[in-house]
């Protein structure tokens, strides 16, 4: 199974970049062996969806990877490269992944995170849904 986990809080216009591209995603044809996640603010209770899964592809606001407003594919090893947090709320996503080799997760699933730095529009969303679908598939 194939899973795509979209983080974010909704009524936070600067993050909610994965909560709109799942939205936009149940209004999709959704392939058979992959699952939409609203992952909303979980955090760290999202780790089970790690789980006996062959590739999750999260969607969510980054930073630090690409230009403003440029959408993009992360894989696994860039992220663990990425650098270093510590736990708090500010640390999210990025402590949530860097938490998966610890628990034995990586290097059974193919984690794969599709996001954009800043705002995004329409068709930002309407890509990164595409784009998520297409790697979720793949």
């Amino acid at each position: 199974m194939n899973k795509i986990v979209c983080a974010g809080n909704r009524f936070c216009p600067e993050d909610c970049f994965g909560p709109l591209v799942y939205d936009r995603l149940l209004l999709e044809t959704i392939p058979p062996g992959v699952e939409v996640i609203d992952g909303g603010l979980a955090g760290l209770d999202l780790l089970h969806h790690f789980e006996d899964s062959d590739r999750v592809v999260v969607v969510d606001r980054v930073h630090g990877f690409g230009e403003p407003g440029e959408l993009l594919t992360v894989m696994w090893d860039e992220i663990a490269q990425s650098k270093a947090v510590e736990y708090g709320h500010s640390a999210g996503l990025q402590y949530l992944l860097l938490c998966l080799p610890a628990l034995g997760i990586i290097p059974q699933v193919e984690v794969i995170l599709v996001g954009q730095d800043g705002s995004a529009d329409e068709a930002a969303i309407v890509a990164a849904a595409r784009m998520a679908l297409e790697v979720a598939d793949g």
